[in-house]
C-alpha cells in the first residue's frame, strides 16, 4: 500500500511538472503595438453595446415600415332566448352568421413619416456607432501611450535607483576609510531609499495603467501583465491649414445630432398626420337559415374627433424637434470647440516636446556628467552632485511625460481629422 501510494504521489508530482511550462507561459506578459489596441478596441464592451442598439434600431424599421393587419371577424347573432333556436343541426339553427373582414386605411401619410422616423433614427445609431468607436479608439490609444510612458519611467527610475545605490555603497567604503564624514554617506543613504520608494510608486503607475487598458479592451484583453511596445509617433507639428468647417460638418457626432432632428421632424410629420383620419373598411358574408345563406355586409368606420385635433401630440413633436435642432447646434458648436483645443494641443505639446530633445535633456547630461567628473576629482561637494541628479532626474521624467502628451495629443488630432485612417 506505501508503494502504491508513492508511486501515485510522483505520478501527481510528474504530471503537475508536466503543467508548468504551459502555466508559466500563459502568465507571460502579452506585448501589444499601437496597430493592435486600436484595432482591439473596436471590439470592446462599449462598441457591442452600440452595435446591438443599432441592430434594435434597424428592427424598428420594419416594424414601422408596414400597413394594419387585416382583422378576420366571426360572428353568431339573432340568438333568440325565448322561443329558441329550432331543431337540427348547427346549419338548420335560426341563428345569424357571419364571416368578415376589415382592413384600416391609413391617411395622411403616417406609414411614410413613421418610417422616415425609425430611418433616420436607424442613421443616427449608426452615427453612433462609428462615435462610440471612434472615442474608444482614443481612449484605448491614451491608455497604451499611458502604460508606454509608466515603461520608460520604470526604467528611468530604475537606473536613477541603481547609480544612488552605487554611491550610497561608495560614500559608505569611504567613511569606513576615514575618507568621507558619516552625516555624508547618511545623505547617500537616504537618497537610495528614496530611489527605492520612487521605484516601486513608477511600478504601481504601470500597474494601474495596465489594469485600465485591459478594461478598455474588453474581456479578450484580459491577460495578466500587458506591455506596450515603444510605438512613438514621430515628432511633426499638426496642419494649422485643416478646414475645421468641414471636419465639423464629417464629424459621426455632428452626424448623429443631425439625424435625429431629421427623425424629430419625420415624427413631427407623423403627429400632424393623425389630423387626418384613417377610415376602417370591412365586408362580412352573413348566412341566416329560413331567409338567405348569402348575405352581404359593407361598412366603414371613421372616427370623429370633435373637440380634439391632437394638440397635445402636435405640441409635444414640435418641442422635440426644435430640442433636436437645439442638440444639433451645440454639438456643431462643441465638435468645433474640440477641434480647436485638440489642434492647439497637439501643437504645444510637439514644441514642449521638440524642446526637451533638442536643448533641455541634452543640457541636462551635459551638467549631471561634468558633476560626477568634479565630484570624482573633490572638486565639487555632494550637496552640488545630488542636485545635479536630481536635476537630471526631474528633466528625464518630465521628457517622458512630455512625450505621452504629445503623442496622447497627436493621436487624438489625427483620429479626429481623419476618423477613416488604419487600423
Amino acid at each position: 500500500m506505501r508503494r502504491r501510494h508513492r508511486a501515485a504521489c510522483a505520478a501527481l508530482l510528474m504530471g503537475a511538472a508536466a503543467l508548468l511550462p504551459a502555466t508559466a507561459q500563459q502568465a507571460q506578459p502579452r506585448t501589444l503595438g499601437l496597430d493592435d489596441v486600436l484595432s482591439a478596441s473596436r471590439d470592446n464592451p462599449d462598441v457591442l453595446l452600440a452595435r446591438q442598439q443599432l441592430a434594435a434600431a434597424r428592427a424598428d424599421v420594419l416594424a414601422a415600415d408596414h400597413a394594419p393587419a387585416p382583422l378576420l371577424t366571426g360572428k353568431l347573432s339573432s340568438i333568440d332566448l325565448q322561443n329558441g333556436i329550432g331543431n337540427g343541426g348547427l346549419g338548420r339553427k335560426r341563428i345569424d352568421s357571419s364571416l368578415g373582414i376589415d382592413w384600416t386605411w391609413e391617411r395622411g401619410g403616417k406609414r411614410r413619416a413613421r418610417t422616415t422616423a425609425a430611418e433616420r433614427t436607424a442613421d443616427a445609431a449608426s452615427a453612433e456607432l462609428d462615435d462610440t468607436q471612434l472615442q474608444q479608439r482614443i481612449a484605448a490609444g491614451s491608455a497604451f501611450f499611458d502604460l508606454l510612458g509608466a515603461q520608460e519611467r520604470i526604467a528611468e527610475v530604475q537606473e536613477i535607483e541603481r547609480s544612488a545605490a552605487q554611491l550610497a555603497s561608495t560614500a559608505e567604503r569611504r567613511v569606513q576609510a576615514g575618507d568621507l564624514p558619516a552625516q555624508e554617506s547618511a545623505r547617500t543613504a537616504i537618497e537610495a531609499q528614496r530611489s527605492r520608494v520612487e521605484l516601486r510608486s513608477a511600478q504601481l503607475e504601470r500597474d494601474r495603467a495596465q489594469l485600465e487598458l485591459t478594461r478598455l479592451l474588453g474581456p479578450a484583453a484580459a491577460v495578466r501583465g500587458l506591455a506596450a511596445r515603444p510605438d512613438w509617433p514621430a515628432l511633426a507639428l499638426p496642419a494649422q491649414d485643416a478646414d475645421l468647417a468641414a471636419l465639423v460638418d464629417q464629424r459621426a457626432d455632428v452626424r448623429a445630432a443631425r439625424e435625429r432632428a431629421a427623425a424629430a421632424e419625420a415624427s413631427l410629420a407623423a403627429a400632424e398626420a393623425q389630423r387626418s383620419a384613417d377610415v376602417t373598411w370591412g365586408v362580412s358574408i352573413d348566412r341566416y337559415p329560413g331567409t338567405s345563406n348569402r348575405l352581404l355586409e359593407v361598412r366603414a368606420t371613421v372616427p370623429l374627433n370633435w373637440g380634439y385635433r391632437f394638440e397635445g401630440e402636435i405640441g409635444r413633436a414640435q418641442a422635440q424637434y426644435a430640442q433636436a435642432q437645439d442638440q444639433l447646434d451645440k454639438a456643431r458648436h462643441e465638435a468645433n470647440v474640440e477641434l480647436q483645443r485638440l489642434r492647439e494641443e497637439a501643437l504645444a505639446n510637439a514644441q514642449r516636446l521638440q524642446r526637451f530633445e533638442e536643448d533641455i535633456l541634452t543640457r541636462s547630461r551635459q551638467v549631471a556628467d561634468s558633476a560626477e567628473l568634479a565630484y570624482r576629482k573633490g572638486a565639487m561637494s555632494l550637496t552640488d552632485l545630488l542636485d545635479a541628479r536630481r536635476t537630471l532626474r526631474a528633466t528625464q521624467l518630465d521628457a517622458i511625460a512630455a512625450r505621452v502628451d504629445h503623442a496622447k495629443a497627436a493621436l487624438a488630432w489625427r483620429l479626429r481629422t481623419q476618423p477613416q485612417a488604419s487600423p
